[in-house]
């Protein structure tokens, strides 16, 4: 097995994987996953099944992740009316400090610090499987949405 599953980021993320459900695997790309699009790629599958993380952060320096199917941009209005805040994107030191994983490599779990709220794209739920970054650019899980919507303990959410 690749060097890549020993990284200290996706070993986080096996070990939530484990402890949720021992029949997850970690999938390892030949290529990256860094885009939805790069992933759908790599995976053979559509670009919408793929999870995007994206963090967001608000005016009292609260940080939000939201879910988003690969083929859909977040609203920063819809969730920004879900927390009753202005937010902004967080910038790539702000997702590595907070959640400990760099952009491109951010997985929907096994976060360094819990977020005030994780939203998930409802779009997300169309697909029989969807695929998640598991700490690295070229390693992701698949899992079903109602699992994502389990693991996550996200809410469904329009944030599209």
């Amino acid at each position: 097995m690749s060097d890549l599953i020993n990284r200290k980021s996706v070993i986080k993320v096996k070990n939530c994987l484990q402890e949720y459900d021992k029949n997850i695997e970690l999938i390892v790309l030949d290529e990256t996953a860094r885009t939805a699009k790069d992933a759908a790629n790599s995976l053979n599958t559509e670009v919408g099944s793929i999870v995007k993380s994206l963090l967001f952060k608000d005016t009292e320096e609260n940080y939000h992740l939201c879910l988003v199917s690969g083929d859909q941009f977040a609203s920063t209005k819809k969730i920004a009316d879900l927390v009753n805040l202005p937010i902004t994107k967080a910038n790539a030191d702000e997702c590595k400090a907070f959640t400990g994983f760099s952009i491109g490599g951010v997985s929907p779990i096994a976060h360094d610090n819990i977020p005030k709220s994780i939203f998930i794209d409802t779009t997300l739920s169309k697909y029989k499987k969807v695929f998640a970054a598991a700490g690295h650019p070229f390693v992701v899980f698949g899992v079903s949405y109602s699992t994502l919507c389990d693991l996550t303990k996200g809410s469904e959410s329009n944030i599209i």
